[in-house]
């Protein structure tokens, strides 16, 4: 499967969006509290560009009168007639069996090429090292 470069990390802090074009589709890609998600920008109702909808939460089931609030920041509303589905599977809220949008699938890599080091052969002097915002940094 071929792979695509989105952005930094940084450009896509959590609760925000970005869309892209990739082989004449749009995507749109999701930070969903620190996760990344990818579902098309295409809502299968009438085809509105669904990824540019309002990122909200949901209600579960209840008592009468009681609302609990849940999934905030994981549902997106289509902006032409309201429909919602989870970014996190693709699924619609309304009808999660048989209505959902085509999910992708999203990684975080870091930047630049990996080296692999023997870790059992002692010539080879290691230093601890940690990906941040997708730059590798060394601590020596």
């Amino acid at each position: 499967m071929p792979k695509h470069t989105v952005c930094r990390v940084s450009e896509l802090p959590p609760g925000e969006r970005k869309i892209i074009e990739v082989s004449k589709r749009s995507i749109g890609v999701f930070n969903v509290h620190g996760d990344y998600y990818a579902i098309r920008n295409l809502c299968p109702h009438e085809g509105a560009p669904l990824c540019k909808g309002i990122i909200t939460g949901t209600t579960l089931p209840s008592q009468p009168g009681e609302y609990i609030w849940a999934k905030d920041g994981e549902i997106l509303r289509c902006p032409w007639h309201g429909w919602e589905f989870d970014i996190t599977t693709g699924r619609s809220i309304f009808n999660p069996h048989k209505m959902r949008v085509k999910k992708y699938t999203v990684t975080v890599e870091p930047v630049g090429p990996a080296l692999a080091l023997a870790e059992d052969d002692e010539r080879v002097e290691t230093f601890p090292v940690t990906v941040e915002d997708g730059w590798v940094i060394l601590h020596a």
